[in-house]
C-alpha cells in the first residue's frame, strides 16, 4: 500500500542560488518556507525575485520499503528544477499546483535532493504583471510518496489518480468512479467503494474495469452551508487477496444552474452567491501557510456570512478546497492567466489549467473554472482571443459538469468579443473608488442585463481602501475606514438586491501583500480587505455584511462603527450602528437617543458631541460599546500622511474656484486648459515612464492606453502622483509644488466652482 512521507523537516536553504551544488553559506529551514515573507510587503517593489536553492539527503534505508517513490512538491513558485546527486531530473512551470518527480532510478542508498526555485520576471510563466507578491518559495511542502509498481497514477498533472463524478437522479444519484492505474496487471481488479459521511458502506462493486457506475438510494445532497454533506469514494487495486494500493476521494451530490435571470440554483432552489475573494497570503508569513492558518480564514470568511469564495488568483491549497467542501462554500477556482497577456504563455496556460482541473475536480464546492483575470487591461488582440477560445474548450473538454467564466476588467467594452467566450460572466467595477461615484455600479449591471439578457452576469471585485484613518466628513481616495463603511453600504444595497447578477465577490476578504503598492500610508500592501492582513481586526465593513448575510436567528448581533474614531471636532456627530436586528436603540451617556427601524441593516443616529460622550447600542439582547470625545482641533493621527510622501491633500494651497493637485483628472479635463496642462504633464511622465517591446510605455507593467487612461481620470492629480511610484516616477516637492502653481492659474468651469 502507498505511503506518504513528510519531508518538510530539516531544509538547506540557500539564496540567490541557481545552481544545485551543496552551499557552504546555506542556513537550515523547515517547509512550508517562502524567501520573501517581509520584503515582499514591505513596499518598494524591490523584493527579491531570483533562483534560490533547497538541499535535503534522503536515506533509503529511512525510507518505507516500495517499489517506486515519488517526490511531490506540494508548490514552488514559480518555476522550479529538481536535482538528485547533481543530475537533472526534472522542470516545472507554475507556482501554486502540485507536480511530482518519479526519483526511483536514482535514489541511491543515500542520496542529496535539491531544489532550484525560481520567481524572476519571465514572459512564458504567468502571473508576471499583477497587483499581489509573487512570493517565492517551496511553500506548501515537499513529500515523498512510496508504492507499487502497479499503483493509480502520479504522473499526470499532479492528479489524485481518481475521478468521481456524481449525477442527480430524482431521489437517487449514480455516481462515475473513474480511475487511473500504472502499470496494471492481467488479473488485477478495482474494488470500488462508497461511504456515507459517517463512514458506513452505501454501495461497492468489484471488478477488472477502471470505471464503473455506481447508485446511491435515498441520497443526501450536498446543499451548501446550510447542509454540506459529504460521502468518500474509495478505490483499491486487488492483486489476488491483497490490496496494493488505495485512492480516496470526498465528494457531495449536488446540481447547480446559473439562470442569467435568477442567479444561481443549487439542487433547483435559487441560493444566492454573496461573497469575497480571498488572497492566501498573510503578515510577515507570506504564503507559508499552515494548515491553522486556512482554519481562521474558513471560519472568518463563515462569520460574515458569505456563501461563495473567488479564490484569486491561482490555484489555492489543496486543504482549503476541503474545507470549502467540509463547509458548504461555492468556489469560483482560476489559473492566474491575469493583468498581461503574453504570446508566449500560452503553452502555460494550458497546462496550468489542466492541472487546476485534475487536482481539483472532485472538490463539490467548485462551480466555476476562471479562465482569466482584467487579461485585457490594454485591449483584446487575437492572439488573446484564440488563447482564450482555446482555453474554453478545453475546461468543456476536460470538465462536462461546470462552466466557465472571466472576471474583466472595468474598461471592457461589453461588446468586445472577449465577453462572448466564457459561459458566464462577470466584471471588476469600482466606480466610487477608481472613477466615477458608488451610484455608478447598479445601472452598469442592468444595462449589460438588457443589452446580453442571456449572459449571466455577476461582480467578481468591488472594493475600497481602509486603514486606521478617520473623518466625520470621508471622501473618494481618503483611506478611511469611514468611507469604506459608505462605499460598501452603496454597494451592498444596488448588488445585492439586483436577483439575476449570479455571484458577487468583495474584494478582498483580507489585505493582502502587493509590494508595489504606495499608497494609504502603509506601503507593500493592498488595503481593500474587510479585515487586516494579520487577521486582528475586523473593520466596520466587515459588519456591514453580517448585517446583511447572518440570520438573526443563527448570530445576532450589533455593532457600534468608527471605535477608532474617538476625538471628533463637531458638535453634533453622525453615529453609525450595523445589525441584523430590525430594531436598534443607542444610549449616550446612559441616556437614550432614540430607537431606530431599518430594512437595509444601518442605522444612523445623530448624538450631541460634548465632553466624553460613552455610546451603547442595544438590540434585542445584543450590545456593544464605544466612546467619543469633543475636542476644538482635529486629532493629526486620523489624518492619512502617506508614507515616503513629498506631500499631502491638507498642505496643498487650492484657492477657490481654481484648479489644484486636490482635483481629479476628470475634472481638469473638463476645462480647455485644463484639457492642454494634462497632456504636456503626461507626455513628461511618460517620457519618464518604462517602455515596453512595443515601445509603448507602461505603468507597472500596464500599457498605457485608452482604457488606462480613463481609469486614470478618476484620480486627484496628488493621488495620482503617489501612485506613479509603481511605474517607477518619482516627484520631488517641488515638482508637485510647481504642477500646484500650474493648475491654480486654471479657472475652474462655473459648473465645477
Amino acid at each position: 500500500m502507498r505511503k506518504i512521507i513528510s519531508l518538510n523537516e530539516g531544509w538547506q536553504f540557500s539564496k540567490d542560488c541557481a545552481s544545485p551544488a551543496h552551499n557552504d553559506s546555506a542556513v537550515s529551514v523547515n517547509l512550508p518556507h517562502t524567501w520573501n515573507a517581509t520584503d515582499g510587503q514591505d513596499g518598494g517593489n524591490d523584493y527579491f525575485r531570483g533562483s534560490c536553492l533547497y538541499t535535503k539527503k534522503l536515506v533509503k534505508s529511512e525510507l518505507p520499503e516500495a517499489d517506486q517513490y515519488y517526490l511531490e512538491i506540494l508548490a514552488a513558485n514559480s518555476s522550479a528544477d529538481v536535482y538528485v546527486g547533481g543530475e537533472h531530473k526534472a522542470h516545472h512551470d507554475g507556482g501554486y499546483s502540485i507536480w511530482r518527480v518519479n526519483l526511483t532510478e536514482c535514489l541511491g542508498d543515500e542520496c542529496e535532493v535539491a531544489i532550484v526555485v525560481d520567481n524572476s520576471p519571465n514572459e512564458q510563466v504567468y502571473p508576471q504583471m499583477a497587483d499581489f507578491t509573487f512570493y517565492g518559495g517551496l511553500y506548501r511542502g515537499v513529500n515523498l510518496v512510496a508504492v507499487n509498481n502497479t499503483h493509480f497514477d502520479l504522473d499526470y498533472y499532479g492528479g489524485p489518480g481518481i475521478k468521481v463524478t456524481p449525477a442527480v437522479d430524482g431521489e437517487n444519484a449514480k455516481v462515475e468512479i473513474e480511475v487511473f492505474v500504472t502499470d496494471k496487471q492481467d488479473g488485477d481488479k478495482i474494488a470500488y467503494a462508497i461511504l456515507d459521511k459517517e463512514g458506513n458502506l452505501v454501495c461497492e462493486t468489484e471488478t477488472t474495469e477502471t470505471k464503473v457506475t455506481l447508485d446511491i438510494e435515498n441520497v443526501h445532497l450536498w446543499r451548501g452551508i446550510p447542509d454540506p454533506y459529504l460521502y468518500t469514494a474509495k478505490a483499491a487495486i486487488v492483486r489476488g487477496e491483497d490490496a496494493i494500493d488505495d485512492v480516496s476521494a470526498r465528494f457531495g451530490v449536488r446540481s447547480f444552474k446559473i439562470d442569467p435571470n435568477n442567479g444561481f440554483i443549487l439542487n433547483g432552489v435559487e441560493y444566492p452567491l454573496r461573497g469575497v475573494s480571498r488572497h492566501q497570503d498573510r503578515l510577515g508569513i507570506g504564503n507559508a501557510l499552515l494548515p491553522c492558518h486556512h482554519e481562521e480564514d474558513i471560519d472568518l470568511i463563515l462569520e460574515v456570512g458569505a456563501t461563495t469564495i473567488r479564490l484569486a488568483h491561482y490555484q489555492h491549497d489543496q486543504y482549503f478546497y476541503d474545507l470549502c467542501d467540509e463547509k458548504g462554500l461555492v468556489i469560483w477556482a482560476e489559473i492566474p492567466y491575469i493583468s498581461r497577456h503574453m504570446e508566449g504563455g500560452r503553452e502555460n496556460t494550458v497546462s496550468q489549467m489542466k492541472e487546476l482541473i485534475t487536482q481539483n475536480y472532485n472538490h463539490t464546492c467548485i462551480v466555476v473554472w476562471g479562465l482569466s483575470n482584467e487579461i485585457t487591461i490594454s485591449g483584446s488582440t487575437p492572439d488573446l482571443l484564440e488563447n482564450h477560445n482555446i482555453l474554453n474548450d478545453l475546461v468543456h473538454e476536460m470538465d462536462k459538469t461546470r462552466l466557465t467564466t472571466i472576471a474583466a476588467v472595468s474598461m471592457c467594452k461589453m461588446e468586445d468579443p472577449y465577453i462572448q467566450i466564457p459561459d458566464v460572466v462577470s466584471y471588476n467595477h469600482y466606480f466610487g473608488w477608481y472613477g466615477g461615484e458608488t451610484s455608478m455600479n447598479g445601472p452598469w449591471f442592468d444595462k449589460f442585463h438588457e443589452k446580453f439578457p442571456n449572459i449571466p452576469i455577476g461582480c467578481s471585485e468591488y472594493g475600497c481602501e481602509a486603514l486606521d484613518w478617520h473623518s466625520s466628513k470621508p471622501f473618494q481616495g481618503d483611506y478611511t475606514e469611514e468611507y469604506q463603511s459608505y462605499y460598501h453600504e452603496e454597494l451592498i444595497k444596488q448588488l445585492f438586491t439586483r436577483k439575476y447578477m449570479w455571484a458577487t465577490h468583495v474584494w478582498n476578504m483580507f489585505d493582502f501583500g502587493a509590494d508595489a503598492r504606495s499608497e494609504g500610508g502603509e506601503n507593500g500592501q493592498n488595503h481593500k480587505g474587510l479585515m487586516t492582513m494579520d487577521r486582528k481586526y475586523k473593520k466596520d465593513s466587515f459588519y456591514a455584511y453580517k448585517a446583511w448575510l447572518r440570520s438573526p436567528e443563527d448570530a445576532p448581533f450589533v455593532h457600534l462603527c468608527s471605535k477608532r474614531y474617538v476625538d471628533r471636532v463637531e458638535d453634533v456627530t453622525k453615529v453609525t450602528v450595523y445589525s441584523n436586528l430590525p430594531e436598534v436603540e443607542l444610549f449616550a451617556n446612559g441616556v437614550s437617543v432614540g430607537k431606530k427601524t431599518a430594512p437595509d441593516h444601518f442605522f444612523y443616529f445623530e448624538v450631541e458631541n460634548k465632553g466624553e460622550t460613552k455610546l451603547e447600542a442595544v438590540a434585542g439582547e445584543c450590545r456593544d460599546e464605544s466612546v467619543v470625545r469633543k475636542v476644538e482641533t482635529p486629532n493629526e493621527a486620523y489624518i492619512l500622511k502617506e508614507q515616503g510622501a513629498i506631500l499631502n491633500w491638507f498642505d496643498i494651497d487650492a484657492p477657490e474656484g481654481r484648479y489644484s493637485l486636490n482635483d481629479k483628472i476628470s475634472d481638469i479635463m473638463k476645462s480647455f486648459f485644463g484639457k492642454l496642462w494634462f497632456a504636456k504633464t503626461m507626455l513628461g511622465i511618460k517620457k519618464k515612464m518604462p517602455k515596453n517591446k512595443n515601445g509603448k510605455a507602461e505603468a507597472a507593467g500596464f500599457e498605457v492606453g485608452e482604457g488606462l487612461m480613463e481609469m486614470m481620470g478618476s484620480f486627484t492629480v496628488l493621488r495620482l502622483s503617489s501612485m506613479m511610484g509603481m511605474a517607477n516616477v518619482n516627484f520631488t516637492k517641488e515638482d508637485l509644488l510647481k504642477m500646484n502653481k500650474q493648475l491654480n492659474r486654471i479657472r475652474k468651469p462655473k459648473a465645477l466652482r
